[in-house]
Order: C-alpha cells, then sequence, then structure tokens
C-alpha cells in the first residue's frame, strides 16, 4: 500500500531521464506546430473523463477528508439496523467524573440539523492515575479510527450553545489508544446561543486508530453539535475540502470533466432519497444529510459547490447528473426482481422540479446579481462555473412515467438556456427494451448526447471493440457514462484499453466516456469492479487506474487513420494515432492483450517533421497480475526514452499498452 504520498504512474529510476527528454523536447520544439494532418478527422476533446460516485465510501471516510463520523448525530437504523445518534461515540467520564448526556431536538442549530446533544458536567475528578484530563464528554472513533502524522495541523471545530449560567471549559485532545495525549487544546464558551468554536491540533507522533476526546473539564451544561476535525492539508488547502493524496491521483489523470454526485445514489431510493442538489449547498450546519442508497450516510459535506470548485481546481468540466423526477428502479431492494421500485414525481410537482434543474444553471452560470448567482457569490465564487453539461436521468427504466417526465425538463432546459448540452440515458445495459427505447426517445427529442452504461466481461469488450464505428452519425452523440470490465487484473486492464482505442477511433460520435465506479474502500466495498482501492492512510492503484490515466493524460482532439498497420485478423491487437493541436504532439496507443509479442508497422508519413526523441510508457504483466489488494501495486507503468522515426516497427510486449508521444516541429 502506498501510504502518505502521491504516485505518479512513474518508477523512480525513470523520473530523472523522462525530465531530461521533456525538456530536450520543449527547448527543441519551441516553434511546434498545431496543424493536425490534412487526413485527420475531429474528434472529442472531452472524450476521457471520470465519474465519482458516492459508493463504497467514496465520500464520507473516502475523499472527503472529514475525520469525524457521524459529527452531527444524525445517524439512524433506516442507514444501517444498529445505526442510532450516538453512532461512533462513546460517553466517557474520566477521573472519576459524572454528569450525563443525551439527544435532542427541541432547539438545533437549523431545522434542516435537527439532532444534537446535550452534556451535563455535574462533577469533576481528579486526574491521578489517568493520563489524559478529567470530565465529562464524548469521543469519537472516526471511520474506523483517525489518521494523524508528526508535526502536522489538524483543523478542529464544533458548535456549542451554553446551557449553564457560567462558561464551560472544553478540553480537546487526540489520543491513542492507550489514552496517551497526541495534541491538545481548550475552547471556552461564551454564549447561549449556537456559536462557533475552532482550535488547531498539531500531533506530536504519528498515529493510524487515533481518537477525538472532548471533555468538560469544568461543571456546566451545554447543547453540542457539528463536531469536525480536518487536516489542514487538505487538496488545494480548502476548507471543508478533500483529502490530499485522492484527489490529486484524480488530478494526475487530467480528466476532460467529472460526472458527479452519481449513479444511482442521484436518483435514490424512493422519492423522498433522491439527490437534491439545494439540499448540498450552502453552510455544513444547514446542509440536509439523508440514508445513502448503498446503505450508509450522506453528511452533504461534499456538496455541489465542493464538487464544482474541485472540477475547476483540475481544470474538469463539471458534468452533474440529476434525477429525471423519478427515482432509482431498484428503489426498495428490488435488484433481483426486475427493478420494479421506480417512482415518479406527480405532475402537480413537476413545474417546482423543473424550476429546480433551472436553478442549477444559474446557480453555475448566473450574474452575481441573479437570485442564484449570489448564492454561489455568497460562498464565494463570485465568477461563475461555466457549466456545459448537464446529465438527466441515470440509467433508469424507461417507463411512460419517465418519458414524460424527461421530456417536460428537457424541453424546458432547452428553450431557456439552449447553450446548454443535456445528456440523457439508455437504461442500465448495452442493449435490450430500455436500451432501445431510450434511444428512441433520445431521436424523438432530438437529445444532443446519449448516456450508455454496461459491465461485463473483458472478452465482450474485445470481440465489441468496432461496436461504435457502426453508430449513426445523423443521430445524437455518445456518453459512455458507466463501464467497466468485470475485474481489475491486467487482463481487465487491457480488455478496456483495446474497447478505448475504438472510443477514440470514434470520438466524433463518442463525445464523453468514464469508467466506473471510482473508489473503494479497503473492507466497505459493495462493488468489486473499481479504479483506485483505499484505506484511511494510502491506496491502491488497480491496472485500470493505470490505463484510464494513460489514456485520459495523453488524450488528442484529431484522429488519424491509417498511421498503425497490424495483423487485422487478431482481435488481441488494436491501436490508435491521435493528434493534440494545442501542443503539436502526435500519440500512438498500442495494445497487445495477447500472450505473446506482436508487431506493429507505424507509417508517420502523413505528418510534417517530427523530433525522433519521443517519451515512451508501456504498462505490461501477466494476465492474472493485480487481482488483490495485497498485489495492485505490482503493475505500474514504465516510462523511457524512444527513438522514432517516419517508418518504424514497433514489438509489442504481451498483454500492454505502450503510449508514444511524438513531437511535431513546423515544415
Amino acid at each position: 500500500m502506498r501510504k502518505n504520498r502521491l504516485h505518479t504512474g512513474y518508477t523512480a529510476k525513470n523520473i530523472f531521464c523522462t525530465c531530461a527528454i521533456l525538456l530536450t523536447l520543449f527547448l527543441s520544439a519551441a516553434a511546434q506546430t498545431t496543424n493536425p494532418p490534412s487526413s485527420a478527422k475531429k474528434i472529442s476533446a472531452d472524450l476521457f473523463g471520470l465519474f465519482f460516485e458516492d459508493i463504497n465510501y467514496a465520500a464520507d471516510g473516502g475523499l472527503y477528508a472529514e475525520q469525524v463520523q457521524n459529527r452531527s448525530f444524525e445517524y439512524n437504523p433506516t442507514e444501517q439496523r444498529d445505526w442510532h445518534p450516538l453512532t461512533s461515540w462513546e460517553y466517557i467520564t474520566p477521573g472519576y467524573s459524572y454528569g450525563s448526556i443525551s439527544v435532542e431536538t427541541a432547539s438545533p442549530i437549523n431545522s434542516n440539523n435537527p439532532h444534537y446533544i446535550v452534556l451535563n458536567a455535574e462533577h469533576i475528578g481528579k486526574e491521578e492515575k489517568y493520563a489524559g484530563p478529567s470530565g465529562v464528554g464524548i469521543k469519537n472513533t472516526g471511520f474506523a479510527g483517525i489518521v494523524v502524522n508528526t508535526g502536522e495541523q489538524y483543523n478542529f471545530s464544533l458548535f456549542a450553545k451554553q446551557l449553564s449560567n457560567t462558561p464551560v471549559t472544553l478540553t480537546v485532545t487526540l489520543q491513542n489508544t492507550k489514552g496517551e495525549i497526541l495534541s491538545e487544546q481548550s475552547i471556552s464558551t461564551s454564549s447561549r446561543k449556537w456559536q462557533k468554536y475552532t482550535a488547531t491540533l498539531t500531533a506530536k507522533e504519528s498515529f493510524d486508530t487515533a481518537l477525538l476526546v472532548i471533555l468538560a473539564t469544568t461543571p456546566g451544561k451545554l447543547a453540542l453539535d457539528v463536531i469536525s476535525l480536518f487536516p489542514a492539508k487538505t487538496f488545494k488547502n480548502r476548507p471543508n475540502g478533500l483529502r490530499a493524496d485522492l484527489a490529486q491521483l484524480l488530478a494526475d489523470m487530467k480528466p476532460a470533466f467529472i460526472r458527479f454526485p452519481g449513479g444511482c445514489l442521484a436518483h435514490g431510493d424512493g422519492l423522498g432519497n433522491m439527490y437534491r442538489w439545494k439540499n448540498t449547498i450552502g453552510p455544513v450546519e444547514e446542509r440536509i444529510e439523508q440514508k445513502n442508497l448503498w446503505g450508509y450516510h450522506q453528511t452533504a459535506g461534499l456538496g455541489y459547490y465542493e464538487y464544482f470548485q474541485f472540477c475547476e481546481d483540475i481544470g474538469a468540466k463539471p458534468l452533474p447528473v440529476l434525477p429525471a423526477a423519478v427515482s432509482c428502479q431498484n428503489s426498495g431492494n428490488t435488484w433481483r426482481i426486475g427493478g420494479t421500485g421506480q417512482k415518479a414525481l406527480p405532475l402537480n410537482e413537476m413545474q417546482e422540479y423543473i424550476q429546480e434543474v433551472l436553478d442549477l444553471i444559474e446557480w453555475a452560470n448566473g450574474t452575481v446579481t441573479s437570485t442564484w448567482g449570489a448564492k454561489r457569490a455568497a460562498a464565494g465564487h463570485p465568477a461563475t462555473f461555466n457549466l456545459q453539461y448537464v446529465g438527466i436521468g441515470n440509467e433508469d427504466k424507461i417507463t411512460p412515467g419517465f418519458e414524460e417526465r424527461f421530456a417536460m425538463i428537457f424541453n424546458a432546459v432547452k428553450e431557456k438556456y439552449p447553450g446548454i448540452t443535456v445528456i440523457g440515458t439508455s437504461g442500465p445495459f448495452h442493449s435490450g427494451e430500455d436500451f432501445d427505447k431510450g434511444w428512441k426517445l433520445a431521436d424523438k427529442l432530438s437529445v444532443p448526447v446519449i448516456d450508455e452504461h454496461y459491465y461485463t466481461s473483458p472478452e465482450w469488450f474485445i470481440s465489441n471493440q468496432y461496436r461504435y464505428d457502426q453508430y449513426n452519425r445523423k443521430q445524437g452523440q455518445v456518453y459512455l457514462g458507466e463501464y467497466a470490465s468485470w475485474g481489475n487484473t491486467m487482463q481487465n486492464a487491457i480488455a478496456e484499453a483495446v474497447y478505448m482505442t475504438g472510443l477514440e477511433r470514434n470520438g466524433d460520435i463518442v463525445k464523453l466516456s468514464s469508467y466506473a465506479p471510482l473508489f473503494a474502500k479497503k473492507d466497505y466495498t459493495q462493488w468489486k469492479t473499481d479504479m483506485i482501492f483505499f484505506s484511511n492512510n494510502g491506496y491502491y492503484l488497480t491496472p485500470n487506474y493505470h490505463v484510464q490515466k494513460m489514456f485520459s493524460a495523453n488524450k488528442g482532439n484529431y484522429y488519424i487513420d491509417k498511421v498503425i498497420d497490424k495483423n487485422n485478423s487478431d482481435s488481441l491487437l488494436a491501436g490508435s494515432c491521435v493528434f493534440d493541436s494545442g501542443s503539436g504532439d502526435i500519440i500512438l496507443k498500442l495494445v497487445n492483450a495477447g500472450k505473446e509479442e506482436n508487431v506493429f508497422k507505424i507509417n508517420l508519413n502523413a505528418f510534417g517533421k517530427i523530433i525522433s526523441k519521443s517519451t515512451k510508457t508501456i504498462l505490461s504483466g501477466n494476465a492474472e497480475d493485480a487481482n488483490s489488494f495485497e498485489n495492485m501495486d505490482a503493475v505500474e507503468p514504465i516510462a523511457s526514452s524512444f527513438e522514432v522515426s517516419k517508418k518504424m516497427n514497433y514489438e509489442a510486449p504481451p498483454m500492454s499498452l505502450t503510449v508514444i508521444r511524438i513531437k511535431t516541429i513546423n515544415k
């Protein structure tokens, strides 16, 4: 496992060599061309992106950097049967202290956040043999432990309301499992109204399973809520931010876009569980928490503002997906009986819901003088987010109720915001009744982009690599929003690489694509095939991640045919050549999914002058490599210098993806 460090996809022994190569290429190609060959075909510059869904504990306890679990005391048995408002908390009275604790709802910070605790410290004992301070309070175990590192700072905050006449002193500590103090600060209440208090804790030593302890160390009574602990070093040092190492892995991929927040999560487990974007913006203490479709809890701390800001931070276009006013057909645990749980909003509620969709576009793109643009500005972002894409629906069952509501939403967006590209849906499979109905509806309404989803075997991806060659160019374009072969071995990843060359070849009809799911937390996984596995203090990178990164970080905006020649009777061989007009680079992707070495013939005569010194990155291994948590990191790309010429042969290793990046110069 990689612990607390970033992984670039290159081995250490190649870093110096690669940097030297890139410097040489930069200096010699200062006047590079941006013109593709006359035979080039324009393809989507947004072809490769990311899809984030809060599945497998990807958000709370994952990408979202909050260390405190159940910070607002909103857990309940509808999420998991043994959950309650004090889940992950323990009432403690060290030093022979005594008092009481209760969960209350009479006077919350905000009606959206109804539960809080009342702590009554009646008597504070003496420390004596106890290692830490005495008092009456609570202890949080985090998400299976809190990770702290020596010398690093952690931003603590809570909301408190003094209920006694005199101030109450709170001692806040990070402790190891023996009760030894790793960091300590004190806070004194000063108001009989809800007020936020903050402190900075600096860890004296590293510990993977630390505990957060809050003790009243003077007698008194007070209410507490929204108890939070963030590492100071979040991604880009954003408050309420993201876990830096996991966010950096995504930034390294240079995705063209990020689709969020789901997935089935978006349309939810019943109408009352639909993901409503307005509930996820504004101060965190005012956001509405709710059950997660995948069986746990959403704090909404990672909400729409944070999603949009992260997209901006890494240069990716935001692609929010909103429910089509219907719930997931798998609502009510109907996964095995055909998905009969879809419910539709009553038609008399549709105008209000349509306005919710329109308000999102105004929130993202409106001026600071507009109603919702002003709310964005008040949150700290007066500039617009430049929203271009909006997804409506997610692999829904194409019922009459869905069709009617989708059409209402689509037509309203098209009328008010004609510059927004609306993405429709064609159901959960690569073919079948819903797929056909989805495309028929899209054709009827002239929906510009249709979202296709499918998970299947690596053999299917290889045998269907020419799927989009047959698509009608007069219909809508495709967003392959969720796809993966069933597994995380090299065979799975290389089969996906074969298929991705077909996406590039058909980048005129395939506008966007994203592998799914993105994240999975070790020991908390509901879905077996994922791109990045992680724990509290590290991560594993699958071969699938490396393949996705090699394509995404090396995309072009033109496809050039007849550059790569191979044995066309061998379906295990695939290749593509794209041109990036921004850098003037030729990018070759060569895939060998076979068990033997194979030769590709390369002809670069369609281009002008090229620089012979190029970079070559190879991902290769055995078919079953990296099939478990323990050995996923056994496979990673290796970069090196590579001499190229206008005509050359390339011997591709078995079970491999090779990316060759070639600089061009003006003729």
